[in-house]
Formats: C-alpha cells, structure tokens, sequence
C-alpha cells in the first residue's frame, strides 16, 4: 500500500508499544467505483489491509478516514486510555508528496510540498533519467522522473 497518511499513538501497556494507523491511495476499481486502503498495527485483529469503496476517491478516503477513527476509538485500549497521541516516539514520518504526470511525454513530476513557486528551485542535480530540484538551502524540493509510466506505480498514475 502507498500512504498518504499515517499516525502512531503510543499504547501504554508492557511493553510499551505504537499503535500504526495508515490509509493509502485511493484507486478507482474496474467497476467504476473507487477504493481505499487502510491498515492499524498494533491492535489486536486489525493487523491486514482493509479496504472501503465509494462512488468517487474523496468519498473512499472520507470512509477510511471514519473506519481506522471508529476502530481506534471503539477499541478497548482506548476506553481503557492507553492509548496517546502526544507520547509519539520520534523517527521516521510519512509525509505527503504531490504528482503530476504528462502521460503524453511521459514525465512525472514529485513534488515535497503543495506549490513550488518560480526561482524556488535554485539548483538541479541530473541523475540518469530523474533530475532533482533544489532550494537555496539544500532542501530536495521535487524531482522529475521519465519513462514515468514504467517507473511509477499504477496507483501513482493518475
């Protein structure tokens, strides 16, 4: 599953462990309708991919966003309050990439941040068929990939 969100509560018990919610990126199914993937580790019974399906990709997210806060909520670690939010352990965080793709050239484009405005992307570093675009403070801004339809994957092509 590709994220597009994600949250780690930690769960006072012992040991103490996180408690993983992810959703990832809606796609359409062949009946038209669109699905969402979700996942929660760290609860008993939750540990596979689930799935919700909706008319259009907002409502699929919209419903797993309900169901991973319904099941977290309703679960009894929570009632008993061991669940928090605010005891997240530091490391690694998913973040949200924006992509665009031009399927007649054939170009994605991955974006860090919502809108990169002109002059932002003050230097570029061209590796093989990916150039990588960089601000004035060595931040990666973005990166631009060819022969995107064989390198990205099929939930990314939109």
């Amino acid at each position: 599953m590709y994220e597009i969100a994600r949250r780690v509560l930690s769960l006072r018990s012992e040991p103490p462990r996180d408690v993983v919610v992810t959703v990832g990126v809606p796609y359409e199914e062949p009946t038209g309708e669109w699905s969402c993937p979700y996942r929660i580790d760290g609860l008993a019974g939750w540990e596979h991919e689930r799935k919700v399906t909706a008319l259009d990709s907002l409502g699929a997210v919209e419903l797993a966003l309900a169901m991973t806060r319904a099941a977290v909520a309703g679960s009894h670690e929570a009632k008993e309050g061991l669940l928090s939010w605010e005891d997240v352990t530091s490391g690694g965080q998913a973040r949200t990439v924006y992509v665009t793709w031009d399927k007649e050239r054939d170009i994605a484009y991955i974006a860090m941040k919502h809108e990169i405005v002109p002059g932002e992307a003050v230097r570029q570093v061209v590796a093989e068929d990916v150039v990588l675009d960089y601000e004035d403070s060595g931040r990666l801004l973005g990166l631009e990939l060819m022969n995107a339809a064989t390198r990205l994957p099929s939930e990314m092509r939109l």
